[in-house]
């Protein structure tokens, strides 16, 4: 069965626009969980634009299993995650400006700094993942950090414009997710995905997790975070009986 992290940041994001105390993201957590989620997501920014420290601390109490950390490879940030002990870090680019995350991590690129702070995790036993794009290099490098996961951007297949880019970005993805799989790495997926467009990412050979916030979080607004996350489900699974 093909799993589901619920990505509870914009949740925060509501909280922190008026420096207030709800809505309470560890309250969305536990609905969230009721509604069927698999695991919670959440990314510990450098700037605590909307995650707070306190919300991490508070989450890896409450959330009994399936807690994955985004950060990027930064010092602070290092040091929370071993403090607090998540069942999975996925590391992820981070730039001050942008509205959200915008593209997978360079490993190739930045290797010697992925490696260490993969290492540091790793050492303490906490299993990471790297958030990268569908690239055979980056999926390389991965394998070669001897990391447990890759996950996947899937923005510019969410982004596209035309059925034709949509199919040549999700060809991508699966030439991606089966070279992962021959390489030995668990393959997720995550970045823009809705209720619309996530049956075809469903679909694809070796994607074992899907981790969705923006959608969910957006028709938890109108439905309720329950009920949120049981559309979501559906939608991954009511095509696909083998793969509930």
């Amino acid at each position: 069965m093909i799993r589901l992290g619920v990505n509870i940041d914009h949740v925060a994001t509501v909280r922190q626009a008026r420096q207030a105390r709800e809505p309470d993201p560890v309250a969305a957590a536990a609905l969230a969980l009721l509604g069927g989620a698999d695991g919670i997501t959440i990314h510990l920014r450098e700037d605590r634009r909307h995650i707070q420290d306190r919300d991490v601390r508070v989450l890896r109490e409450t959330v009994p299993t399936g807690l994955n950390l985004e950060m990027a490879s930064a010092d602070e940030i290092v040091r929370i995650a071993l403090q607090t002990r998540p069942d999975q870090v996925t590391l992820v680019p981070e730039k001050r400006q942008e509205l959200t995350t915008e593209g997978g991590l360079d490993v190739v690129g930045n290797y010697a700094s992925v490696e260490r702070t993969a290492h540091a995790l790793r050492q303490a036993d906490i299993p990471v993942a790297l958030f990268i794009d569908p690239d055979p290099k980056q999926v390389d490098a991965a394998r070669k950090l001897g990391v447990a996961a890759v996950e996947f951007h899937t923005g510019t297949y969410a982004d596209a414009r035309t059925p034709a880019g949509a199919a040549t970005h999700l060809e991508q993805l699966a030439r991606a997710a089966a070279h992962a799989v021959e390489a030995r790495l668990h393959v997720h997926m995550g970045h823009g995905l809705n209720y619309l467009n996530v049956e075809p990412v469903v679909r694809i050979p070796g994607a074992e997790e899907l981790n969705i916030g923006h959608s969910i979080v957006s028709r938890a607004v109108l439905v309720g975070m329950v009920q949120a996350v049981r559309d979501m489900k559906a939608a991954m699974t009511e095509h696909f009986p083998n793969r509930r």
